[in-house]
């Protein structure tokens, strides 16, 4: 590690700690020629997840985008924001941890609704129909017919 004050490519690690929940590392180091120490700060390097949408146009994953629509569907309903939020965490983590870099908005709104499923059922009735584009009643009420059949099937 460089150091900041005079150049020197050498330094010594004097304390290490977690941060952020585990995601970074704070080290205070200290320059082998000069002494004076300096903090550094390691992240893990996550690569980025592209969204194919149905149209085949591509963009970026946004949490922010996919918890706001979480929220959307949640609204008036007795749902903490804590378990939204540990809820967008598996969805991300399961996103990163595929193999793909590029996973359709098919497969993020399954993962979506399965998780709306066990944590409220008209949040999950909402995103849907919003998600499936419900054209008529009818459609909405085969969605709310495999939902009665699943959780008599329980």
């Amino acid at each position: 590690m460089k150091c900041p004050f005079c150049g020197h490519s050498e330094s010594r690690v004097m304390d290490s700690r977690p941060t952020d929940e585990g995601e970074r590392i704070r080290r205070r180091r200290e320059c082998s020629k000069c002494t004076k120490r300096f903090t550094t700060y390691e992240i893990i390097e996550s690569l980025p997840i592209i969204v194919v949408k149905k149209d085949k146009s591509r963009e970026a994953f946004d949490r922010n985008k996919l918890l706001n629509g979480m929220l959307r569907a949640c609204e008036k309903r007795p749902v903490p924001i804590d378990i939204l939020e540990k809820t967008m965490d598996e969805i991300e983590m399961v996103l990163q941890n595929s193999l793909d870099r590029e996973i359709t908005s098919t497969k993020i709104g399954e993962l979506v609704m399965d998780s709306l499923k066990g944590i409220d059922e008209v949040a999950y009735v909402r995103f849907a129909s919003v998600y499936r584009q419900f054209r008529d009643i009818n459609t909405f009420m085969d969605e709310l017919s495999k939902l009665l059949l699943d959780k008599s099937g329980d």
